[in-house]
């Protein structure tokens, strides 16, 4: 039922391709009955296909009129018509009409055949006892049942070969050339055939089109709603998905999901259309071979089911084990430096074999299993089809049978059988594609922790001065124990630096990280303007905001298009002047391209400390209110962080910086330092007042400078 969601709005298409299937399947019904006219009528039947003749000698009609009612003489009389050459012309050629007439001619031909192949019976004799009164038509007529008992048990087709048989003899007797009424009647019937060909592939091509394109369309769109889903998410939804799994549903998964919508459109809707047309159609056929079909259904049921309840628990494996695979291969890619430092390439290489090893049993297992269905498919069709030929050649022998009505039911059983088991390779696909549905509703269910606010309590202003204050803050991790902050209360104004220090682990980065609201607090509150940040749009937040993070992340393209990623209003005058204050314009020149050189996927093409500068350049071109540097001077040298400390000191002069750092000559000169241990407040002030005041703050000060530089 979740894939039948993904199929709303698109009625129309669905409407479509259900006609087009029809037209395909009717086609494809027909040609098996097209088959067996060939055979039965084209080959057999020399192109007679009716026991009406389109001429007859007035002496064969008179002597078949002996055997007929009155009615029935009157019907052929009106349909029939003398020409120049003295013969009778059929000129009634109604397709019902030529219905009625081959049933008034058919029982007295077989009759009269049988008549004239029986030593005493004497036509002429009769015909002459009929006009002389000693013979009445009542009696004539009792010979005719009495012909028809001596035919019993053949059935309709039979009686009716016969009567071709008796037309081929009259039409040879008059002249007529039976060889090219049969080349005439095998064109024509090749002909409907190619045209009904030709009919089945267009509406074919026409459902495999559209069901390609609306898959294509449905995976598109499932994509977009999971990146838009995924991008809104905080970073506990992020930690709760791993990034290996929300890749998987957003490839993988979507990928499942698009093929079955193609093979729900292709198979599921055209299979039960087939098999119901075919069994129709084998009803309406007098074989008396119906309990063959019963028998193969049963047999494809009973050996699609046990392959599913084999196959279906590894199914539900196999996804969780390609999040694994994708896992491991994500850890090696991105920590590849790493181990390569520690030599441990052997260690990740057994690790991403087991990973590997255990998809690989999942998928053999699966695909053998699949692999047996074909081959013991084609077994199961094999035995129905002697079985078919077998029961079937004992009918013809009986005269109760057709050659062509045999190969026709042939097609028939074949195609109710295929139609059942494509059904029933559905039921396998489906539950892998319910798996994958599922986990990508799993993701577009999860709703995002930090959201906007409500638009009743949702403040907007033009203009922000960026005054941080931290009101009794306090967090916790979601499922942790205890609080990772612990009622944190300080103001950072504009114009000045407030700098964030500790030791590892104190929550310096998490504490930066809740005024972009990565992370909502879970007891007091951060405003901005004395505004509650929980009460500003996150997207009018985030522009008041210019971030850089611990590890600078740059985007593949090229140094114009990272350093403008704040925003298309950011012009090359702002991008320059960004660039120099983060003291990166200075290598930028020296590249070829300059500001155009193109960066790699992670920023891999350029050095940390460029890839920290352009990060540190790509937040100041924003020109935000409130600017948060999360440790990012760590990959520079102390002359270079003096340069950019002293350019935004100059050109910043309303930004509100709050900096992170670890080290101490970073932040000495800060306007306000505050000092966390253990997640609280340890200390706040400048770097002399905290060097006389805060125990933790000396401590982390002498660890790092010694007492000469202290002084400076």
């Amino acid at each position: 039922m979740r894939i039948l969601r993904y199929l709303k709005g698109s009625g129309v298409v669905v409407f479509i391709v259900f006609v087009a299937l029809i037209v395909q399947a009717l086609c494809e019904l027909s040609l098996p009955s097209y088959t067996s006219d060939i055979v039965d009528i084209g080959i057999q039947q020399k192109g007679i296909s009716n026991a009406v003749p389109l001429w007859i000698s007035p002496d064969t009609l008179s002597r078949l009129q002996l055997l007929m009612t009155d009615d029935e003489i009157s019907l052929v009389n009106s349909a029939y018509a003398l020409n120049e050459d003295g013969i009778y012309e059929l000129t009634a050629f109604g397709k019902d009409r030529i219905e009625v007439l081959s049933d008034v001619f058919s029982i007295p031909m077989a009759a009269l055949s049988h008549l004239q192949n029986t030593p005493a019976a004497d036509l002429q004799g009769l015909q002459q006892a009929l006009i002389a009164g000693a013979l009445t038509k009542e009696q004539l007529l009792l010979i005719r049942e009495r012909v028809l008992e001596s035919l019993d048990g053949f059935a309709d087709s039979i009686i009716l070969q016969r009567a071709v048989l008796f037309l081929q003899e009259e039409y040879a007797a008059l002249g007529i050339d039976v060889g090219r009424l049969q080349i005439n009647y095998l064109i024509g019937t090749g002909a409907k055939m190619l045209a009904v060909t030709a009919m089945m592939a267009i509406a074919a091509i026409l459902v495999n089109l559209l069901g390609s394109r609306l898959s294509a369309k449905i995976g598109r769109d499932l994509r977009e709603r999971v990146f838009e889903r995924v991008v809104s998410f905080s970073a506990a939804e992020l930690d709760r998905f791993s990034t290996a799994s929300l890749i998987t549903r957003s490839t993988n998964d979507i990928q499942q999901v698009q093929m079955v919508v193609v093979m729900m459109l292709r198979v599921a809707l055209y299979s039960p259309i087939l098999g119901i047309g075919g069994i129709i159609k084998v009803s309406r056929t007098n074989t008396g071979m119906g309990w063959i079909i019963v028998v193969a259904v049963c047999a494809v049921m009973l050996l699609v089911t046990s392959l599913i309840a084999v196959t279906m628990p590894k199914f539900k494996k196999m996804q969780t084990r390609i999040d694994r695979v994708n896992q491991v291969g994500r850890e090696m890619l991105t920590g590849i430096s790493v181990i390569r430092a520690f030599n441990r390439e052997k260690h990740e290489e057994q690790r991403f074999d087991i990973a590997n090893r255990d998809l690989m049993g999942t998928q053999l297992f699966v695909n053998r299993a699949m692999s047996f269905m074909m081959p013991a498919m084609m077994l199961l069709m094999n035995l129905i089809t002697v079985l078919i030929v077998w029961i079937g050649a004992k009918r013809i022998d009986l005269g109760h049978l057709q050659v062509g009505e045999m190969m026709a039911f042939i097609s028939y059983t074949m195609q109710i059988v295929m139609s059942f088991t494509m059904l029933t390779m559905m039921s396998i696909s489906l539950p892998r594609a319910s798996v994958a549905a599922g986990r990508i509703e799993e993701v577009l269910q999860t709703q995002p922790s930090i959201a906007n606010p409500p638009k009743e309590r949702e403040v907007t202003r033009e203009h922000w001065d960026g005054v941080v204050e931290f009101h009794d803050v306090c967090f916790r991790f979601e499922g942790a124990d205890r609080d990772v902050l612990e009622h944190i209360s300080f103001t950072a104004k504009p114009g000045q630096t407030t700098a964030i220090i500790g030791s590892t682990g104190s929550g310096k980065s998490t504490l930066i990280h809740l005024i972009p609201r990565f992370y909502d607090v879970t007891g007091g509150k951060i405003t901005i303007d004395g505004v509650d940040i929980r009460d500003i749009s996150l997207r009018e937040l985030r522009s008041l905001l210019g971030f850089v993070p611990q590890k600078s992340i740059l985007f593949s393209g090229d140094i114009r298009s990272n350093l403008k990623f704040g925003g298309s209003d950011i012009d090359d005058q702002a991008m320059i002047e960004a660039a120099e204050i983060a003291q990166a314009a200075e290598f930028i020149e020296e590249k070829p391209g300059k500001y155009d050189s193109p960066i790699a996927q992670g920023g891999s093409n350029v050095s940390g400390g460029q890839r920290q500068r352009l990060s540190i350049a790509r937040a100041i071109a924003k020109k935000p209110k409130i600017l948060l540097l999360d440790d990012s001077f760590s990959a520079v040298d102390y002359k270079t962080e003096v340069a950019m400390r002293r350019g935004l000191s100059e050109k910043a002069k309303d930004m509100t910086v709050i900096v992170v750092a670890q080290r101490i000559s970073t932040i000495m000169h800060a306007d306000q330092i505050v000092v966390l241990d253990q997640g609280r407040v340890a200390g706040i002030g400048t770097h002399e007042t905290l060097m006389r005041t805060c125990r933790t703050y000396r401590e982390i000060a002498r660890s790092q400078l010694s007492e000469s530089e202290l002084a400076i």
